[in-house]
């Protein structure tokens, strides 16, 4: 009995009230902060390329997903078969892409669910992804994308939309994102000025080209690449391929000693 009021057990413990108060107001400051959307893009695709042809459609792009400036992820698909007349690429943050295509995928079971026959064609996609672009943009939450839709109209006429990650959308015979606006751009508009008639096959040796091209000027470029041709037969993305590359061309260029 006489230990019993001195041991450690039956002490009241004295509360710190400065540090209580200071975590109440450091909680509530946490809570007040806003809502953090994505404020940049983490792992990227670059340059997705498109040019319509006599008979079709030809788009194209790497399989390399850039970690900053690493080369994190070299097998991933950056074009996606929508349905049997359209095609998308995509450029910028690739979850975001991930995110378009699941929301594609779910118009594609929706249409089959229905069963009537009735498709969305080319510029019906062109025109909803620029809605949902421009629709999450509006939202101070933009989809980090810029998406090239290629493919056919309900007449079987070739189409090539462009759109980016604020909902600015037009479309043209050529179209290129990212770096290839300004390297492979010019080479497929000058191929179309030599042959306004140009075939698929003609179209897609100068897909090889500008992509080759862009691997050796883009540093968030890869020599591996799909490319996807839609036609009034077909839509179809090839398995990943590469192109020959020579550099001893690297001691050509002067100037930058």
């Amino acid at each position: 009995m006489a230990g019993m009021y001195t041991t450690p057990m039956h002490l009241p413990r004295m509360v710190d009230m400065k540090e209580k108060v200071a975590e109440f107001w450091q909680e509530e400051a946490t809570r007040s902060q806003p809502r953090k959307h994505t404020l940049q893009p983490i792992v990227t695709g670059t340059s997705v390329l498109g040019i319509m042809c006599k008979d079709g459609v030809v788009i194209a792009a790497d399989t390399l997903g850039s970690y900053g400036s690493l080369a994190r992820f070299r097998d991933i698909s950056r074009l996606m078969k929508v349905n049997d007349s359209t095609i998308i690429g995509g450029f910028g943050d690739y979850a975001d892409f991930q995110f378009i295509m699941k929301l594609l995928e779910q118009q594609t079971i929706d249409d089959n669910v229905v069963g009537d026959g009735v498709y969305r064609d080319a510029p019906s996609i062109h025109n909803w992804l620029r809605c949902v672009l421009y629709n999450r943009r509006s939202k101070m939450n933009p989809l980090w994308n810029t998406i090239v839709v290629a493919g056919r109209d309900f007449s079987g006429k070739p189409y090539l939309g462009y759109v980016d990650k604020i909902g600015v959308s037009f479309t043209d015979k050529s179209v290129a994102t990212g770096f290839g606006s300004y390297i492979a751009k010019p080479m497929m508009r000058k191929a179309m000025e030599e042959n306004p008639d140009m075939t698929v096959e003609e179209a897609k040796r100068l897909m090889e080209r500008c992509l080759k091209v862009l691997f050796y000027r883009d540093c968030r470029s890869l020599n591996r690449f799909q490319i996807g041709v839609v036609t009034n037969t077909e839509s179809s993305i090839s398995e990943p391929m590469s192109a020959e590359t020579d550099w001893t061309i690297g001691a050509n260029p002067s100037g930058y000693e």
